[in-house]
């Protein structure tokens, strides 16, 4: 009895001890039941996550994949009626450039940027920030089948597989997994990015297609 109590205790600890980003990290089971959830092949999910998802939904230091788009945010800002001059004094963070040595990393520079533009307004920092493995905006918190934007970035900072789960639910309500279905990757390539680079994005999700369904 005591030795599966140390065993328990033992494996605890090695799981503390490990990269946050490390326990987070997607399974072969999470690509399984999204795809089944989503009526497509695996390959396809593969797919994306290793082209929409460029790989990671955190940092080492566990924090969600994140960039801040200062466009975006100050387009929110003239909708508000919020003065850019004077977000500009309150945050001046959020307005430089990304600063990955002065921050410790590029993640980390995106996260100071966004806190920053937080003490401003935080729903619109929020809404004005692309998450995750799939760089999702905040502003499209419903299509991600939450209430909320405060739900959709909380669900981020889970776990890859919440971002994937997230990722399932914004493309199937923007209808764009009958795409995924015919692995019609241009016309999926322009709904999701819009109108930029479609070729050379779909023939990237193709070779990704194509090596994952071997």
């Amino acid at each position: 009895m005591r030795s599966k109590i140390y065993l328990t205790i033992v494996l605890w600890l090695l799981a503390a001890m490990m990269p946050l980003s490390a326990q987070r990290s997607l399974t072969e089971q999470d690509y399984r039941e999204v795809a089944a959830e989503l009526d497509i092949d695996v390959a396809a999910i593969k797919a994306l996550a290793a082209i929409e998802g460029g790989g990671h939904g955190f940092d080492a230091q566990g924090r969600a994949t994140i960039n801040f788009d200062l466009s975006v945010f100050k387009r929110f800002l003239r909708k508000a009626g919020i003065s850019e001059a004077a977000a500009r004094k309150t945050a001046p963070v959020a307005f430089a450039a990304v600063n990955s040595k002065r921050h410790g990393g590029y993640v980390a520079a995106q996260h100071a940027r966004l806190d920053a533009a937080c003490k401003v307004d935080r729903e619109l920092a929020l809404k004005a920030t692309f998450w995750g493995m799939f760089q999702i905006g905040g502003f499209n918190y419903k299509l991600c089948g939450c209430k909320s934007v405060e739900e959709y970035v909380k669900r981020n900072k889970e776990s890859e597989r919440e971002q994937l789960e997230l990722f399932a639910h914004f493309i199937e309500r923007a209808g764009l997994v009958g795409y995924v279905k015919a692995h019609n990757w241009r016309a999926f390539a322009r709904a999701y990015n819009g109108g930029r680079q479609v070729a050379g994005y779909a023939a990237k999700l193709q070779r990704a297609y194509n090596k994952f369904n071997k």
